[in-house]
């Protein structure tokens, strides 16, 4: 297979390898990172800003290398893990680094017992010629995460590749981390991770037909399906939507509609000002706020009146929220 050049919003150039067998041969004084990513957050981004300045200063080129998908789906493992963005968004965040190559290897049962050594020999030296390695100060990886630090370091001086290991990448007491980023949005505090991701936490979707109720209630709500692994606790949140016509705000509703006996989780949301058909339509939701948790009212007109006064409060708060997001003009995310 061919490499495939991918340039999300036109600003970059980046070739996605999508198996370590399309590595080109003779890579230039390769500069590399690796890592899963998820999120491509601040952190994240400053790994790849010193990669490419790297890569620049010693005219060589970038290459990220990340696995798809996760490792933690494949190794049996007690940790469950939602991940922040699809496969898909985390492969344009990183072609918006400036990144030259990013190196997707699909991560299987066969490739998870390949040896530490191996894959620095196999794959990091024989088929991308690494020249520098840049990683993380916690980052392992091999078969039973024996490949540390200590391991590149001694790889490194074998094969003549510099290592650098990045120190905690945060701002003042705040580390920036996946991990932390997943608890806060479980948690529905989408408003504290924007410092951490560089944005707001949004999820893409399709709207499909639901029940009706909200347009009973005056306020017609589109019912979203996505392919996103986490999402924010049960509630009511302030949200921006892009869809094809624009931005608008709204309102969102994540839970089981417990007024109507609902079970199924559901992800609605009321586009303020906005006139038209969303059926079958992409939008994408960026998480501004949460408002409260889900309630159970006793009737419907109950319902009406706490969406009414939800929606005032959310119209309160979006006004003056500019987006900065690399997601704004993508259609289809």
């Amino acid at each position: 297979m061919t490499p495939t050049r991918h340039s999300p919003w036109g600003r970059n150039r980046m070739l996605v390898i999508r198996s370590i067998g399309e590595i080109p041969a003779a890579l230039p004084a390769t500069v590399a990172t690796i890592g899963n990513f998820d999120g491509v957050h601040r952190g994240h981004r400053e790994i790849f800003t010193r990669v490419r300045n790297a890569a620049t200063e010693s005219g060589g080129v970038s290459v990220v290398i990340t696995f798809e998908p996760h490792p933690l789906t494949v190794i049996p493992s007690r940790k469950k893990i939602n991940l922040i963005t699809t496969a898909a968004e985390k492969e344009r965040l990183i072609g918006d680094a400036g990144i030259d190559y990013l190196l997707v290897i699909p991560f299987t049962p066969e490739f998870s017992r390949l040896a530490a050594r191996e894959f620095v020999s196999q794959v990091l030296v024989e088929r991308l010629g690494v020249k520098r390695l840049i990683i993380g100060y916690d980052y392992a990886f091999g078969r039973n995460r024996e490949g540390g630090i200590e391991l590149l370091a001694e790889s490194g001086r074998e094969y003549g590749f510099a290592l650098d290991v990045l120190p905690p990448i945060g701002e003042g007491e705040h580390i920036f981390s996946s991990s932390e980023i997943r608890r806060l949005v479980w948690d529905g505090a989408v408003d504290r991770v924007v410092p951490l991701l560089g944005r707001h936490f949004s999820l893409g979707g399709r709207v499909v037909r639901g029940h009706g109720r909200g347009k009973g209630l005056g306020f017609p709500t589109a019912n979203v399906v996505t392919d996103h692994e986490l999402f924010p606790a049960d509630g009511v949140y302030a949200v921006k939507v892009r869809v094809r016509t624009g931005l608008y705000d709204g309102a969102c509703n994540i839970g089981t509609k417990p007024t109507f006996g609902g079970e199924e989780r559901t992800i609605e949301v009321y586009l303020f000002d906005f006139n038209g058909n969303l059926y079958d339509q992409t939008l994408r939701l960026f998480f501004v706020e949460r408002l409260r948790g889900e309630e159970m009212y006793p009737d419907g007109a109950a319902l009406g009146r706490a969406i009414d006064a939800d929606v005032l409060r959310c119209r309160r708060i979006l006004q003056g929220i500019t987006l900065h997001e690399q997601f704004l003009d993508q259609e289809g995310v």
